[in-house]
């Protein structure tokens, strides 16, 4: 856990009594992530592979989550977890290591914890997942670790994601995080909308293969949509992912495209602006997460009002600092990482001047001691005893 992290408040400047007390707002699936890392080679049929690194840490959602709470910001999670060891770790590890508020969560008895085994090799992973949905609450969860008594699926039951069936009254909150699925829309991302909250959202590979915005009936509430450059190039029917960013813009005030190892591209559709960051060159060891914290840090910067291209910098730099140590939540850096490297970069002979001032915002946000280099943040097991 980042338990030495300052805390340090990117949003202090701009609190005021009425605000909410929650500044993100999400919901999804936890899962029990178990992270393989060290193979050479993919895994051989037939054969026993032995890793050289492994890693244990709540999963699915708890990335983002994570990744949210370890910037600063303060994150309600709205989620189901397993009455099973797993899921025991996992609330444990959330709330109390990473501070999450999990009062909108709810424990399932008889229910067992998701779960996916990640094997990363040559800069990707290949993920195997088990899990039933969760049974829907009787009523809305009202206290942390409470829950209606629900009756559990059978082992035969069809093993799609879970659902945690979430709220449909969310928490007032600055920002909420959803990822749109096409022909459904869910009803508390508009209700969020409606209080005040601003809506930033992903979306998954469309499996019905029509890449129909008007299929995404949440993204008219959205502040934000942040697809990859091939999802947005098929949604927008363009075949580059700067004028798909351009034509995503035209349905949401900040489209936001990532382009893999050339960084991301970005418009404000309200003004017009367009950025551009590239990505940071790092030597990966585990991709799990990335995506996540890319989004973490992008709702960082908007929350603090920071340009846009800064917001591009910032999620970039903290989505190449995940990838550098394994396991998804886990990975996911806080205040005293970002400042690590941002100490360690200067003092590197080959940097370019120019390519450094891009990150020179941050000198006014980092905290004056960091943690020695190289980072390790991730603990490798499913917990110790103290």
């Amino acid at each position: 856990m980042s338990t030495d992290t300052p805390g340090i408040d990117p949003l202090l400047a701009l609190r005021a009594p009425q605000d909410p007390a929650c500044d993100v707002f999400l919901t999804g699936t936890v899962f029990l992530d178990i992270i393989f890392t060290g193979l050479d080679s993919a895994p051989v049929r037939g054969t026993e592979s032995w890793a050289r690194g492994m890693g244990s840490s709540p999963g699915g959602v708890a990335n983002m989550a994570t990744a949210l709470a370890r910037l600063g910001l303060h994150t309600s999670l709205a989620a189901a977890f397993g009455d099973d060891h797993y899921g025991e770790y996992c609330w444990d590890a959330l709330e109390q290591g990473e501070g999450i508020d999990l009062s909108m969560s709810r424990t399932v008895p008889g229910w067992h914890s998701p779960v996916t085994v990640s094997m990363a090799y040559e800069g990707e992973r290949t993920m195997v997942s088990h899990g039933h949905e969760a049974p829907a609450p009787a009523a809305l969860p009202g206290q942390a670790g409470t829950g209606p008594t629900e009756t559990a699926p059978t082992e035969t039951a069809p093993t799609a994601a879970p659902d945690p069936a979430f709220p449909q009254c969310p928490p007032r909150a600055r920002a909420a995080i959803a990822s749109l699925v096409p022909g459904r829309g869910e009803p508390w991302v508009a209700t969020a909308a409606r209080h005040g909250a601003l809506i930033f959202a992903d979306v998954g590979w469309d499996e019905t293969g029509r890449w129909d915005l008007d299929a995404l009936p949440d993204l008219a509430h959205c502040e934000a949509f942040l697809p990859n450059a091939e999802e947005a190039m098929r949604y927008t029917r363009t075949d580059c992912p700067r004028a798909a960013a351009h034509a995503l813009a035209e349905r949401v005030p900040l489209a936001v495209v990532t382009l893999g190892a050339e960084g991301a591209y970005a418009v404000d559709g309200r003004t017009g602006t367009a950025a551009q960051v590239p990505a940071i060159e790092v030597e990966a060891l585990d991709p799990t997460g990335a995506g996540d914290v890319f989004v973490a840090g992008f709702v960082t910067g908007t929350l603090a009002d920071w340009p846009l291209a800064d917001r591009l910098a910032f999620a970039g730099l903290t989505a190449a600092l995940s990838v550098q140590e394994f396991g998804g939540s886990l990975s996911a850096p806080g205040w005293a990482e970002i400042a690590a490297w941002w100490q360690r970069i200067r003092t590197l002979d080959d940097q370019d001047p120019t390519a450094l001032e891009r990150y020179a915002f941050l000198e006014e946000l980092l905290p004056t001691t960091a943690r020695a280099w190289p980072l390790r943040r991730a603990v490798p097991t499913i917990g110790f005893r103290q």
